[in-house]
């Protein structure tokens, strides 16, 4: 039976090196959040330019597009017997966007959703995370401040806690070992 897994965690923690190796390995696909589609795209511009769209926008945005990818890429995949591993999902708009209105309001936008098998949280402290933001040297998008990186990680805690709360498999990875080391702990979560 194909499995949607997802990999969380804050900017910085490896998320995007986890869900590729691990695409490799099962030969599954790989998806991530926001989406490539229409939606998805419109919020990829706002990050970059906090001026395009409030962040009390995004969470019905990320709803939608949410929406959007799951009818368009994710049902159908796993429908057809194939892994589907995404970077971000659910949790994310709970953590990221319960800094512009009430977690409450986010999970009502998010509840309906299908629930991935398991999500893997990748746990790094903030400042491991700016760390690797840093060492990247890409501009930073509104999110990766030490200020707001610093509520992101407390707003995680209070999502992960919810989605435990209704019934999800959620696992957490020390994030701060070796990319191998990660890797091994992530596969034996799924």
């Amino acid at each position: 039976m194909a499995k949607f897994i997802v990999i969380e965690g804050l900017d910085g923690s490896g998320g995007t090196t986890q869900v590729r190796m691990l695409c490799e390995h099962l030969s599954a696909h790989s998806t991530c959040e926001p989406s490539g589609g229409p939606v998805g795209r419109m919020i990829r511009q706002s990050l970059g330019d906090p001026e395009f769209l409030g962040d009390g926008v995004l969470p019905y945005l990320f709803a939608a597009d949410r929406k959007d990818h799951l009818e368009r890429e994710i049902q159908p995949r796993l429908d057809a017997g194939q892994h589907v591993v995404s970077d971000r999902y659910v949790a994310s708009s709970l953590a990221y966007q319960s800094l512009a209105m009430p977690l409450s309001e986010v999970w009502r936008l998010n509840a309906a959703f299908r629930a991935p098998d398991v999500t893997v949280f990748l746990d790094l402290p903030v400042e491991g995370c700016l760390a690797r933001i840093e060492a990247r040297g890409a501009a930073r998008d509104r999110f990766e401040t030490l200020e707001k990186l610093t509520a992101i990680h407390a707003a995680y805690e209070a999502a992960l806690a919810l989605l435990l709360e209704h019934g999800q498999t959620v696992v957490r990875v020390d994030a701060s070992q070796s990319i191998e080391a990660v890797f091994r702990d992530v596969l034996e979560c799924v």
